[in-house]
């Protein structure tokens, strides 16, 4: 690195452009690609299956204690911030997020979504900060395959807890309280041609 390099920091995200997407990532901002709707449906899915039960159940029978928040700036280090597609802090631990800007409590779960153009970001650079900083859980889901993987940090190393697709319903950690339906993550597949 170059020792006459300023470092970023969340103060220089927050001088970009409102329309810019963006984190710093060792001092370095890096710009993230405006979501596919099909990355966008994988997040309100998830966010209602799990948000629900979890995040809104104001007394209606979930199981509750936790804050589910979509694309929150998160404050992993001085010159590291990123802004996860969710992020859940379970409510003892973040009491009030409301006002927070970043968020400098780390997550106890994190959920990427992948989107073809930073795939590598997630499933390298993100899943080592997040193993690093000590992030319990960790999901990748990918829209186009249809599939999610769920991690659970253990000393500092991923273990996979479950790898599932579109045809599956499980309880996946840390939120085995549920049975997530998997494929209704996705949008339904295309109706075949109608027969003339």
């Amino acid at each position: 690195m170059d020792p006459a390099r300023k470092l970023a920091t969340f103060q220089d995200l927050m001088s970009l452009p409102d329309d810019v997407r963006a984190e710093v990532i060792h001092g370095s901002i890096v710009a993230l690609p405006r979501p596919l709707p099909r990355h966008s449906n994988v997040q309100r899915s998830l966010g209602s299956f799990i948000g629900k039960p979890f995040h809104d159940d104001d007394g209606f029978g979930g199981p509750g204690g936790w804050w589910i928040l979509l694309e929150v700036a998160v404050q992993l280090g001085a010159h590291l911030v990123v802004q996860p597609d969710l992020a859940g802090w379970r409510r003892e631990r973040l009491p009030d997020p409301w006002d927070k800007r970043p968020i400098d409590v780390m997550p106890d779960w994190v959920c990427e979504v992948l989107s073809p153009s930073n795939a590598a970001h997630d499933r390298v650079t993100k899943r080592r900060l997040y193993a690093e900083h000590g992030v319990p859980f960790y999901w990748i889901i990918d829209p186009a395959d249809g599939t999610l993987e769920a991690l659970r940090l253990d000393h500092g190393v991923w273990v996979e807890v479950a790898v599932l697709d579109a045809t599956d319903v499980a309880r996946v950690p840390p939120f085995e309280a549920i049975e997530l339906p998997v494929g209704r993550l996705f949008p339904p597949p295309p109706a075949p041609p109608a027969e003339r």
